[in-house]
């Protein structure tokens, strides 16, 4: 296990990129960013923006697919404010004791501003059966709702036939994922390291059946490409669009973060109080990367913030070693109680994930064998 010598990135996040001096993608991507001209890009935007009114024949020019959080908020203002576009929101939420209340506010906050919503609920039943077969298969409890809330935007474009959909960050540009694509195309989004193309097959062997997974099954190549949609990443054409500066607007329009005991950061394993919101199962699942990956939120969102050049590597370290995997018990408590399994098998199922290949243990402590520093 290595890491970059820029930020905090280590080689062992699936489909990472390194060059041979051991620098990521997303800082040696960031050494052209002088070369980029925003202006042309920001043509290219507008370009595509008049591409979605030209096929308006539903009385929507786009779909921002949001989950209620800070991207979200910039994303859908940002398309209508700035593009001139008349967009649809469309969202595909947590079942209601997933979903915090600080979710369900943020989200009605953002519609508040003006927008239309078309609000996907899939079947909670079903949601929890497929959150316990994923943590139980695959260690990763988000695998299968991953596959709705990225298959019910182009599901609902689709449908409704709007082909223009925006999205927010690359992911492949800012964490240096080999998945997905290097510009502002997004139509290849579903081939990411955990949608896996929108493979079903392993929901379908676990014992669910098609009726079951409607929401869940992402359109084929061959429905995008016979709906003519067409996905961005809005991201790829703003210098501004990060955690911090997403962060900041959202909060002015009305965004709330975490609070109280909620907001603490040595519970929540993060550096911020403005991400994930709607939802704090996901920190049960950072500290499960941790043990699979060797690192979690807090070293994610450190190294975004040494690449935006607001912290140093220094400081970076110091947080990441002390904030990164934590999960305060009451998260695992009520993430073992929703799938319904109890915590002593639910560390059965975590340790059979942890990587002893980065890992090392001294009577009942385990530690990374290569730490960060």
């Amino acid at each position: 296990m290595r890491y970059c010598p820029r930020c905090l990135e280590p080689d062992t996040r699936p489909d990472s990129i390194f060059d041979e001096e051991g620098v990521c993608f997303p800082c040696r991507l960031l050494e052209t960013v002088d070369q980029i001209d925003w202006d042309a890009r920001q043509r290219e935007l507008v370009e595509i923006a008049q591409w979605g009114r030209e096929r308006n024949v539903s009385g929507y020019d786009c779909i921002v697919p949001v989950s209620g959080g800070k991207d979200s908020h910039r994303q859908a203002v940002y398309c209508r404010d700035v593009l001139g576009l008349k967009p649809l929101l469309v969202s595909c939420s947590y079942p209601p004791e997933q979903q915090t209340e600080r979710g369900a506010y943020n989200i009605g906050n953002l519609i508040s501003l003006g927008f239309d919503c078309i609000y996907v609920s899939p079947g909670p039943e079903t949601w929890r059966g497929l959150m316990r077969a994923g943590f139980m298969i695959w260690g990763n409890m988000f695998k299968s709702t991953e596959l709705a809330l990225y298959a019910v935007a182009p599901k609902v474009a689709t449908a409704w036939h709007i082909p223009l959909v925006v999205y927010g960050e690359n992911p492949a540009l800012s964490w240096g994922s080999a998945g997905g694509s290097m510009d502002e195309d997004a139509n290849r989004l579903k081939y990411n390291n955990t949608l896996k193309g929108g493979d079903i097959t392993w929901l379908l062997e676990a014992g669910f059946n098609m009726k079951e997974l409607y929401w869940y099954r992402y359109p084929s190549d061959a429905e995008v490409e016979r709906a003519k949609l067409r996905m961005v990443y809005l991201g790829y054409f703003m210098e501004d669009f990060n955690d911090i500066t997403n962060g900041k607007v959202a909060m002015e329009l009305g965004l709330k973060p975490r609070e109280g005991r909620d907001a603490i950061l040595e519970d929540i394993g993060q550096i911020t109080t403005y991400d994930a919101l709607d939802d704090d199962f996901v920190i049960v699942n950072q500290m499960l990367k941790q043990l699979k990956f060797g690192f979690g939120k807090a070293s994610e969102q450190c190294s975004g913030m040494i690449r935006a050049g607001t912290m140093t590597r220094e400081e970076g370290v110091a947080a990441a070693n002390l904030y990164d995997g934590k999960c305060a018990h009451r998260y695992l408590a009520d993430f073992c109680n929703f799938i319904g399994v109890d915590e002593d098998e639910f560390w059965e199922q975590a340790e059979r994930w942890r990587n002893r290949e980065i890992w090392k243990q001294d009577g009942n402590i385990w530690t990374l064998k290569y730490p960060l520093t």
